[in-house]
């Protein structure tokens, strides 16, 4: 963990590390990458196979035997407690509740006579979730990539998750089953995005991609845009917390250690204008760790690429925020309503001293799968519209050709495009004529 100053003159130096983590996905990963989508391209259902035993020592006769069955669903059901089926339940009903907000309709305007122009919103046909397996289960992630497809109303949803050994956390498949997915292929890694991608005998094509894996998961829908669609390429993950010496150490302690506890890549920043409190954190951190049962990945995370960073002013602290765009955004301060509108650049924001990003990832309402390293200050959160196409609707009358052809000849014109230009001047003439 660094502690740091952002008044220092070698500040952007010392924090330059944090900012490249990540980036190195290397030559080396892109060409295994690319030698399994061409092979799974090839081969198919027999490539998925062969990548399953080996990669996630699962063997299987055929792709078809890789599925969940109905009775592995109806079993997970029954080994999940009541208690938390109905939690789930209730993060489906929450998420599902705030992407209807998101849905936009088919629309048309009629504001001149002659002419209609419209917008045609339609689902998508299929759609492929990612779900990662490995070193913990996320139903939380299938709910936040399956709710906003199954209300923009994708006709078909296809999960496919990582399985080591053939184990599937029951928690996840109830997840599936609550919020809409239709089939499950026990399939991780390149392989699966590359048989989404481009479909083999089992595993049906899908025009879009979406959730989060490792490098090499994020790799390969890289390579495969834009023979499919994809959400984002995520990174690991971030937090930045910004204080202003209001509120309580081990609460911020906790949430900075909330996202350090995903994986030794993730980064947890604390930025605030009260020296004493950052020492505070930084110290019930320590005391924090020590309690969790995964603090070997935290503890390394945090010590890689953990910081506290003072500032002299909240000024000072929104231009850093703005600058780096962080995934998870925490405004720990006495009146977060006063910094919002200054905020111009993050995935998702949590407002006050008892808003944890936890809070966000679970339940909520908003989507959880978030743009990061910096991407949000261009990238959305997953939506509704990720699951959508829009396709524009124009409608000339004669009369509305009558009336705008001859600027748009002379627009074709401009640009030297004679057949443009006549595919309308024809219409004209002929209209003239009669």
């Amino acid at each position: 963990m660094q502690f740091l100053d952002i008044r220092e003159s070698d500040f952007d130096q010392k924090f330059s590390a944090i900012l490249a983590r990540g980036e190195e996905t290397g030559r080396e990963v892109e060409q295994v990458v690319l030698g399994i989508i061409a092979d799974v391209r090839a081969r198919g259902d027999e490539a998925l196979l062969e990548y399953t035993r080996r990669f996630d020592r699962l063997e299987a006769d055929s792709v078809a035997a890789l599925q969940v069955t109905e009775d592995e669903i109806e079993y997970a059901f029954a080994k999940v407690k009541d208690e938390e089926i109905e939690a789930l339940k209730l993060a489906v009903e929450r998420v599902a509740r705030f992407h209807e907000k998101q849905k936009q309709e088919t629309w048309l305007s009629t504001n001149e006579p002659d002419i209609l122009l419209g917008q045609m919103v339609t689902p998508l046909e299929r759609v492929g979730i990612y779900v990662p397996g490995g070193k913990a289960s996320y139903p939380s992630s299938v709910i936040m990539n399956a709710v906003p497809a199954r209300v923009a109303g994708v006709g078909e949803i296809i999960m496919v998750a990582p399985t080591p050994g053939g184990e599937i956390n029951p928690h996840v498949l109830v997840a599936a089953r609550l919020s809409g997915v239709d089939k499950i292929f026990r399939l991780g890694g390149a392989q699966a995005v590359a048989a989404l991608a481009y479909g083999t005998a089992t595993v049906p094509r899908v025009e879009k991609i979406t959730g989060p894996g490792n490098i090499y998961v994020a790799t390969a829908k890289k390579l495969v845009f834009g023979q499919v669609g994809i959400d984002m390429i995520a990174g690991p993950s971030e937090i930045l917390v910004i204080n202003d010496g209001s509120g309580t150490p081990a609460h911020i302690a906790a949430d900075l250690l909330s996202q350090a506890e995903h994986d030794e890549l993730a980064s947890s920043i604390l930025i605030t204008t009260d020296r004493s409190f950052g020492e505070r954190v930084a110290a019930e951190v320590e005391r924090q760790l020590a309690e969790l049962s995964r603090e070997t990945i935290a503890r390394k995370s945090w010590e890689t690429y953990g910081a506290v960073i003072v500032a002299g002013s909240l000024d000072e602290v929104i231009a850093f925020s703005n600058r780096i765009a962080p995934e998870h955004l925490e405004l720990a301060v006495a009146n977060p309503f006063d910094i919002l509108p200054k905020i111009r650049n993050a995935g998702a924001i949590f407002l006050g001293h008892f808003t944890p990003e936890a809070a966000g990832d679970y339940l909520a309402g908003p989507n959880h799968t978030l743009p990061t390293g910096g991407t949000a200050r261009f990238f959305s959160p997953l939506s509704v519209d990720d699951f959508v196409k829009k396709s524009s609707i124009v409608y000339f009358s004669e009369g509305g050709l009558n009336r705008l052809g001859r600027d748009i000849v002379r627009i074709a014109e401009l640009e030297g495009l004679e057949a443009h230009g006549k595919s309308v001047s024809i219409r004209l003439n002929q209209t003239e004529k009669q």
